[in-house]
């Protein structure tokens, strides 16, 4: 049977997926094949881009949620010219762009970076709240759709439940996902691992759920067409589809819906590559070439795609002069511009918690920055995100006027939801929770990292004077755990991310100001639960004292003539050394104090100013309520460190501080200990 140019266009994408695993000798090319279907029907028939300007802030959005599905998407991109057919053969190859699993890179189409399953789908759903967002602000102009691949593994992470039941729930009819369901994973078939019904569990989340084969051109086209038109609920279609389609053996047999042909060449996994290339139209000496009628296929295509986003480009035009000040506001969206905060001025309680201090900077955030969300894990109360959302209002289904996400006891949702905000754009995405939970968030933070995402984090309780709750909820470990990725470099060579932890509630102004800033990496901001005192500020004032801070750490008060010693902490346990240095004082022993809210910040100053701050021949001691090893990076070797080298217990934060010897009066003895050697 003569196949047509659309079903021709599916078999050179299974091609050109089998041919990039088995030139790099390494890949997955099984699911690739499996998803060329519905992967050709959305690009070449629905989905909406500018060829010519693929960051067009109203094309549709895909996200792909199995990243190991990266050759079906690369070879795609070959056919929208987002791709050379020299770049998908060096496929999984050193400075190639197309890595083994994809890499965020909107010039070349690929809108998430995805591996560990379930995030990229979560993040679709990130992207379909900020769409809402926006197209609430500036009306019909700006409206489009967020497509989302997922598989059977990303259906079975914890995180699905998530994302599925918030999509549903606000009902997110921007929302389109495909779950490409072939009964097949890397190491067994899906029937030994599970036995739900997807469908009916999408339904009871509030979903429209449709069901066609995978394969029917015919089917795939009339789900996405009603699945286009959906106004109330995001829709999951679920395609039955096939393992490696279109594989066979050198007999020429059937060798599809094998576990084997998931993750390594098919040659390997037992099939015939070159006949299997050749049944499906191709030239097996010349496996990455692509079809003529395809080619023309794809012109076609390029084409319309760029008249489309042509036409929808005069209208913003006509728009704008008609809507001026829409307009600059909506530039302003996208560039990152921040409005004009005098966070000197910002007035904040003495003596208060960093928490609270920061919440009084999300009210006036609230008001100032109007595209701002946030969203908390069911804590907004007390890590005091409710600050934003007390001027503020959170999301429902059918009004997203407001800019506040209740996330529920979801943390790595939330976080990957972030993500998903800001690689849409035109957003400034906040979450926030108790620090000892950002072990739920990590895999969402770390590709934040990886990304570049300007995602903020407010991370709240930061130690162990969270008190009573115990060691379940007090963060010994995490502080040294996040400050890692203040060391690990990104991809263009910057601090993957930018922690700070404010030692009173004046520098949690500037610390904000850091991460308002900030737009290249995410920032976590690490605060305090309970109430710390005001830092001195001789000679000057606090707030003025404390805009050094922007250095990563600063000299908070000198002795007269040169210190016998350096003082060094973040957070609250900076207000401890001043206990304990003015005990220190009356004993003739001179002190430097030093508050250090951000070691990655400080290790990129100048060697005159880190000298000044960190003087080489003097004595250092830190002082962290975290692990030692958190400070190891102002100590040094010489340096001595008081830290927590267990986990925390039950009991008031006070009584925790004598007990636990995080007083004044016990790391002055400390220090002399340090002297005396």
């Amino acid at each position: 049977m003569t196949k047509n140019v659309n079903e021709r266009a599916a078999d050179n994408i299974r091609i050109l997926s089998m041919a990039m695993v088995e030139k790099a000798n390494s890949g997955h090319p099984g699911g690739a094949m499996g998803g060329a279907d519905f992967i050709h029907i959305l690009f070449s028939e629905f989905l909406r881009f500018d060829p010519a300007d693929p960051e067009w802030i109203n094309r549709d959005r895909f996200f792909l949620d199995p990243g190991h599905m990266s050759p079906m998407l690369y070879s795609v991109l070959t056919l929208t010219g987002h791709f050379s057919i020299d770049d998908i053969m060096q496929f999984r190859q050193w400075g190639s762009v197309t890595p083994g699993h994809p890499e965020l890179d909107v010039k070349r189409g690929v809108e998430n970076t995805s591996g560990p399953l379930g995030q990229g789908h979560t993040m679709a759903v990130g992207a379909a709240i900020a769409e809402k967002f926006l197209a609430t602000r500036f009306g019909r102009l700006f409206e489009h759709k967020i497509y989302a691949f997922i598989s059977d593994g990303g259906i079975q992470e914890e995180i699905s439940q998530g994302a599925g039941r918030l999509a549903g729930h606000l009902g997110l009819s921007n929302l389109i996902m495909f779950f490409d369901s072939n009964d097949v994973q890397l190491s067994t078939k899906t029937s030994e691992v599970t036995s739900e019904d997807t469908a009916a569990k999408y339904k009871a989340w509030g979903w429209r759920v449709m069901e066609v084969d995978g394969h029917s051109h015919d089917q795939i086209r009339g789900a996405l067409r009603m699945a286009v038109d959906e106004n109330e609920k995001p829709v999951l279609i679920i395609g039955r589809t096939v393992m490696g389609k279109g594989l066979i053996d050198e007999a020429g047999n059937s060798f599809e819906e094998k576990v084997s042909t998931h993750g390594q060449p098919v040659s390997k996994a037992g099939a015939s590559f070159k006949k299997s290339v050749a049944s499906l139209g191709g030239d097996p000496g010349n496996p990455f070439a692509i079809f003529s009628d395809v080619r023309q296929l794809y012109a076609e295509v390029i084409k319309n795609k760029k008249a489309a986003a042509d036409a929808w480009k005069q209208k913003k035009e006509t728009w704008a002069a008609a809507n001026p000040d829409k307009a600059r506001l909506l530039g302003s969206f996208y560039a990152g511009v921040i409005p004009e905060i005098n966070f000197a001025a910002v007035a904040q309680k003495e003596n208060d918690a960093t928490r609270n201090a920061s919440g009084v900077l999300l009210s006036l955030f609230a008001e100032k920055i109007p595209n701002m969300i946030v969203a908390s894990a069911d804590l907004a109360n007390s890590d005091k995100t409710d600050g934003f959302l007390k001027k503020s209002k959170p999301f429902v289904r059918g009004d997203f006027s407001g800019a506040f996400l209740h996330a529920g006891v979801s943390e790595l949702t939330m976080a990957a939801i972030m993500n998903g905000m800001a690689l849409h754009g035109g957003v400034i995405p906040v979450c926030g929770t108790f620090f000892v939970f950002s072990d739920y968030m990590k895999p969402a933070v770390r590709l934040a990292a990886l990304m570049g995402l300007p995602v903020k984090y407010v991370w709240t309780h930061d130690a162990f004077r969270v008190g009573e709750d115990g060691p379940t909820h007090q963060p010994v470990e995490h502080e040294a755990q996040i400050r890692l990725m203040e060391h690990l470099k990104n991809h263009h060579g910057e601090n993957s991310m930018l922690v700070l932890r404010p030692a009173d509630a004046i520098e949690t102004n500037i610390v904000w100001k850091l991460a308002l800033e900030n737009r290249t990496t995410p920032t976590a901001l690490i605060l305090s639960r309970q109430n710390i005192r005001t830092l001195p500020a001789p000679g000057t004032t606090r707030p003025d004292a404390a805009a050094m801070a922007a250095r990563g750490a600063y000299t908070v008060t000198e002795s007269d003539g040169s210190p016998d010693v350096i003082l060094v902490a973040s957070g609250s346990e900076v207000a401890t050394l001043v206990e304990a240095a003015l005990l220190l004082q009356a004993d003739g022993i001179k002190t430097r104090i030093v508050s250090a809210p951000s070691e990655g910040l400080f290790r990129i100053q100048d060697e005159q100013y880190r000298h000044s701050v960190i003087t080489p021949g003097i004595p250092v001691f830190c002082l962290t309520a975290g692990l030692p090893v958190t400070m190891l990076g102002f100590a040094g070797s010489g340096g001595k460190i008081w830290g927590l080298e267990s986990f925390g217990f039950s009991a008031p934060y006070g009584v925790l501080d004598q007990k636990l010897g995080f007083t004044g009066e016990n790391i002055a003895g400390e220090v002399k200990k340090l002297l005396e050697k």
